[in-house]
């Protein structure tokens, strides 16, 4: 048996100019407004993202570091930006493997986010190969351990945030939100952190409820509590995504100050090596049932 992996994950365009493209792949034919555009693209201003964004880079040496570490080829597909998924099913069908292992960077599963992954591989490897698909990875011993680490110790209030998604995912039994829960729960209990609360954030001008509650209302929440030392654990991220420097460390951040608050996050785990192990023996357990 010969295996290769497709790390995938949702694509950050490379420089300021690229925005307008990547929003309107994000958007996948449907109308975009002017000032949502424009918020956006202010938002990548205000960054710093001129002519490259860091994003990409961490995800390149997340994969290389992966590569190195289970001795495979390892091919980046994004969703929604360069390389895509189906290149990255090209790339791994050209080394001649018989197995793929699709792997998204993001670790809880919803059939508004992980599922896309899953079809666009799937449809590209056509067949060629054998998909083991990792689906979620929420509850990894490994990934608890590491992010318990990031919490141990701390004296202030933790609140573990994730991405939110429309509520109506709800009604169908999607298992997002209590994924999310689940992870909070077993890292606090790891870190033997028991004050702690959850909320989400990086909600989108839809017009439909999502889920809540959102962290800059969560802040106001916690100051009227007497709160005023919080630590941010984004469990739903990897990395220094923009909904992390834009939506924790500029909008929370700026919300905190406004209250009297002080506001810390974690290191995000970007391409730590130790995060970079967690990735690994989730590939190798993906692995074990094609190799029995």
């Amino acid at each position: 048996m010969s295996a290769a992996v497709v790390l995938m994950a949702y694509g950050s365009p490379e420089r300021l100019d690229d925005v307008p493209a990547y929003y309107a792949d994000i958007r996948g034919g449907r109308p975009i407004a002017p000032e949502h555009l424009h918020d956006l693209v202010e938002r990548y201003r205000r960054l710093g993202i001129e002519r490259s964004n860091p994003l990409n880079a961490i995800t390149e040496e997340t994969r290389a570091a992966l590569e190195r570490a289970l001795g495979l080829p390892v091919f980046t597909g994004m969703k929604h930006w360069h390389p895509r998924i189906a290149e990255g099913a090209e790339r791994a069908v050209s080394t001649g493997t018989d197995t793929v292992v699709g792997l998204v960077l993001a670790p809880h599963y919803s059939r508004l986010s992980i599922a896309g992954y899953r079809d666009q591989l799937a449809q590209a490897l056509d067949g060629r190969a054998l998909l083991s698909f990792v689906e979620s990875w929420h509850d990894d011993p490994a990934l608890v351990d590491f992010l318990a680490d990031r919490i141990r110790g701390t004296q202030a209030h933790v609140v573990f945030t994730a991405h939110s998604l429309p509520a109506r995912i709800l009604d169908d039994g999607d298992p997002y939100r209590d994924q999310l829960l689940e992870t909070a729960e077993l890292v606090a209990a790891a870190a033997a952190v028991t004050d702690w609360s959850f909320s989400f954030q990086s909600e989108s001008p839809t017009g439909e409820p999502w889920l809540g509650p959102d962290i800059l209302d969560h802040l106001d929440d916690l100051h009227a509590q007497g709160r005023d030392d919080v630590l941010v654990c984004p469990v739903g991220f990897v990395s220094d995504h923009l909904e992390i420097r834009w939506d924790i460390d500029t909008e929370a951040q700026e919300k905190a100050a406004a209250l009297g608050m002080r506001l810390a996050r974690i290191e995000m785990p970007n391409a730590d090596p130790g995060f970079v192990d967690v990735l690994a023996g989730i590939v190798r357990r993906a692995l074990d049932p094609v190799r029995a």
